[in-house]
């Protein structure tokens, strides 16, 4: 008996390793399709249940009770403050007509239509 294998043989089993190689990366990219896609969707579920903005606050003192200024409801420097609540528009603008500084860096006056 022969034990030396064929060309043909050897090319059979050249195939054989390739398909077993291909259909592992095969696998592998669909687990990782299957995880981005689960990202995907993960990412735009959470867009969907993320709540409205808020349109516009109200900076309060240190102490509470004064109201220091208004705010859009993106401006940065209300985030930085961390003394802001939320306000109606109507609670925005009565703030204002009182007198209440409007920030500089979001103008809630201009946006509000509420000029001196």
């Amino acid at each position: 008996m022969n034990d030396e294998l064929s060309r043909l043989d050897l090319l059979h089993f050249a195939r054989r390793v390739v398909v077993q190689q291909a259909t592992a990366a095969l696998s592998q990219l669909d687990r990782w399709i299957a995880d981005e896609e689960r990202r995907e969707a993960e990412r735009r579920l959470g867009e969907e249940r993320r709540p409205a903005p808020l349109a516009w606050l109200i900076q309060y003192g240190l102490n509470r009770s004064n109201i220091d200024a208004v705010h859009t409801g993106d401006c940065w420097a209300a985030a930085k403050s961390g003394r802001c609540r939320p306000a109606t528009r109507e609670q925005a603008v009565d703030a204002l007509r009182q007198n209440v500084p409007p920030c500089t860096h979001c103008r809630p006056d201009t946006e509000l239509g509420v000029l001196d």
